[in-house]
């Protein structure tokens, strides 16, 4: 299990990595100056250097292409993304009517109507869809592109008071998932469903 969970965490960081890179392919600038020997060499040299310059021209479109696919989130916050991100990886259901975003402090029970409730131990989000049975998703971000997963319902169902020992259990068994990019489309179609609860 220590392997799978080391494997994961690479992989993880390596997937960070890769999408935090930038792959623009820079061609080195050389500086002519009137010492150069570059100046004073024959007219066939003059021809590679304009010979040169359409092909600065071709690989220009390529270096503006990854901010033109980065453009698409541009306008959303960080926040924003998070949230749409950790839905499509995690909702059990897509097909969603809206998405609602409610800020959970530390502190707060897991369960308020259970006086032996443990309380979360940091700040968590609970997404939610519209309909009890689009599901829930309760999480803390790390902010390194990984949350941790709390296995929380929207609604409590059973016989209270559950115990200390249940609530320390669901606590304990907090789950550290590593949440990928997705695509922009479905980023953003998920942004546009969200509604911020109070």
């Amino acid at each position: 299990m220590k392997t799978f969970t080391k494997t994961l965490y690479m992989s993880s960081a390596i997937w960070l990595l890769a999408g935090c890179g930038n792959d623009v392919k820079e061609e080195p600038e050389i500086d002519v100056t009137e010492e150069s020997p570059v100046s004073e060499q024959t007219p066939e040299n003059t021809t590679e250097e304009e010979s040169a310059s359409p092909m600065e021209e071709e690989t220009q479109p390529e270096e503006t292409t990854p901010e033109k696919s980065g453009d698409a989130l541009a306008q959303y916050s960080s926040q924003q993304i998070e949230y749409a991100r950790v839905w499509l990886q995690l909702g059990p259901n897509q097909e969603l009517d809206g998405l609602y975003v409610n800020h959970i402090p530390a502190g707060t029970p897991l369960n308020v109507d259970d006086e032996t409730s443990g309380t979360y131990p940091e700040d968590v989000i609970q997404l939610a869809g519209s309909r009890l049975v689009d599901g829930v998703v309760t999480y803390s971000g790390n902010g390194n592109g990984t949350v941790n997963l709390y296995n929380v319902p929207l609604r409590w169902d059973g016989v209270y008071p559950a115990g200390k020992e249940f609530y320390d259990e669901i606590i304990a068994n907090t789950e550290l998932v590593a949440i990928e990019v997705g695509e922009d489309e479905e980023v953003i179609r998920l942004i546009e469903l969200l509604k911020m609860e109070p």
